[in-house]
């Protein structure tokens, strides 16, 4: 964790409170003024309130795109509960008699709200706005799942690793922000109530105001503004150590052989990366993937639209480059299929070796996988993995694929499905079956890239092609169990593992990180 990564998820949760006050303010007074409409308004925020924060933040980056923009907006919406709701709370509540003499001095409706309704509301207004704040900051870790950064990407990592002093860390830095700014609101709140408030000229309030006004606005414009990554090779970085270790060999070898610089930006997630390297507008160069995800899940076909005699890899190239400008490198050597792992006590009471052996056994054993696996989408799902197999397991659980790692190691799953290459197989001391049938299809490891991508950026690097082909056919499976194994488990740092390995082949010609 960094100071930058700090910064980052602080900015972001400022910026999204400011637009939630902007909007949530206006909206509170509306609902104060015209209740018929504001019971309208009460019932679509809380209706946003009810929307998970991944499936809000997916639908806003479909329209905004990946990166600050759609977090940003995303917290904005899910702030405005508290915000709207107290704004239009306080202001019913000033008691009637004030507002009664507030009348009899002759005060008009509008220089009534604005000089005895609103002050008196303040109070009820900075508490929503304090609920909005400390939420927003909880939730702010989710924006790493669209690459709106911030310490998502710690959490989710840190989980995965099983990384208690991480996790502890990001927690703290989490408190630290929400009693920073609760506080910072607090003596806000205090300034503005009227026995505290202090007789400022005229001309000094206008100019606080205009200044935290203008510093406002910059933050928001600052995090609506694109990452300037012109004349760079542009990559998201991956949710797995296997996709990391990948960009940084990329990032590495491209640096020490032409004269083109890489940026790795946030994290994200293998469908929304696609999505964003896709298409006429798109906001990367290049990612890893795997033949069969691009088969499966970017295509949305089978290995039943396979042609007879042509490969899995070949058909997929032909068809990608068809259908959306893209292309897949050569590939790298590992084969990253869906694999069946059992526990050790499964080894030692059953002495199972292939898949079938699960046959007359599997009533008495548990399963688990992530929640994707049991989809309906695709022909690779547990329904039809169990039915080609003939198998009826005692109980088949879902679990979020950060956790299911830990879960098998307290005991929860007997068999799991897991990824062939994942060094957390080793850490979790299962043993991978045979897949002796052929039920699950291949996943060997390539780059994906835009078809023009070589074009664009011959002037600066024209062996750029032949450089990333230097990793055709040099990480084998074993190679990327012992990779992850050194990141997940041992927890050293993917910059360092990626360039140790390609010291090691021979890829480099310098030695420094």
């Amino acid at each position: 964790m960094s100071i930058s990564m700090i910064w980052d998820h602080f900015s972001l949760v400022l910026s999204a409170l400011i637009l939630a006050i902007a909007a949530g303010v206006p909206l509170g007074l509306l609902a104060y003024l015209f209740p018929r409409v504001g019971k309208a308004l009460l019932w679509v925020v809380d209706l946003i309130q009810t929307i998970p924060a991944l499936a809000l933040l997916g639908v806003i980056m479909v329209v905004t795109g990946p990166g600050s923009p759609a977090a940003m907006l995303g917290l904005a919406l899910y702030s405005l509960l508290p915000i709207v709701r107290n704004c239009s709370l306080g202001l019913s509540q000033v008691p009637a008699h004030l507002k009664e003499a507030a009348a009899g001095m002759g005060m008009g409706p509008v220089y009534r709200l604005f000089h005895v309704d609103i002050p008196l509301s303040v109070p009820m207004l900075v508490t929503g706005i304090r609920i909005a704040a400390v939420n927003a900051i909880g939730t702010a870790v989710f924006a790493s799942f669209v690459g709106g950064g911030g310490l998502g990407g710690l959490f989710y990592t840190a989980t995965r690793q099983r990384n208690m002093g991480q996790l502890m860390l990001g927690t703290a830095a989490l408190m630290a922000m929400a009693l920073a700014l609760d506080a910072g609101l607090g003596y806000v709140e205090r300034r503005l109530s009227s026995s505290h408030r202090k007789h400022l000229p005229v001309p000094a309030k206008a100019a606080g105001g205009a200044v935290l006004a203008l510093a406002g606005i910059a933050l928001v414009v600052s995090m609506l503004l694109p990452a300037d990554t012109s004349g760079q090779l542009t990559l998201y970085d991956g949710d797995y150590s296997e996709v990391k270790l990948m960009h940084a060999m990329v990032k590495q070898l491209v640096e020490d052989k032409t004269g083109l610089d890489v940026v790795i930006l946030d994290q994200m997630t293998q469908v929304n990366n696609h999505n964003e390297l896709r298409g006429e507008n798109s906001t990367c160069d290049l990612m890893f993937s795997y033949d069969g995800t691009v088969l499966t899940t970017f295509l949305g076909m089978d290995t039943s639209d396979i042609p007879e005699g042509e490969s899995l890899y070949d058909f997929v190239n032909r068809t990608v480059k068809e259908r959306e400008g893209l292309r897949l490198l050569g590939k790298v050597g590992l084969n990253n299929t869906y694999s069946i792992g059992v526990t050790q006590s499964v080894i030692d009471r059953y002495g199972v070796t292939y898949i079938s052996d699960l046959v007359p056994i599997a009533g008495e054993l548990n399963f688990g996988a992530e929640h994707e696996f049991y989809t309906e989408e695709g022909s690779m799902k547990y329904q039809p993995f169990v039915d080609f197999y003939g198998l009826q397991f005692r109980s088949a659980k879902p679990v979020d694929v950060v956790l299911k790692y830990n879960a098998v190691e307290g005991g929860a799953f007997d068999v799991m499905v897991v990824y062939a290459t994942d060094g957390l197989n080793k850490r979790s001391g299962l043993t991978i079956l045979e897949d002796d049938l052929g039920f699950f299809p291949e996943y060997y490891g390539a780059f994906l890239v835009r078809e023009d991508l070589f074009d664009d950026f011959y002037d600066v690097a024209p062996n750029l092609e032949q450089v990333l082909e230097l990793l055709t056919g040099q990480v084998s499976s074993e190679d990327m169990v012992e990779l992850t194994y050194a990141v997940d488990v041992d927890g050293r740092p993917v910059a360092e593992v990626a360039h140790k390995f390609l010291l090691s082949k021979g890829l480099l010609s310098t030695q420094n990180t």
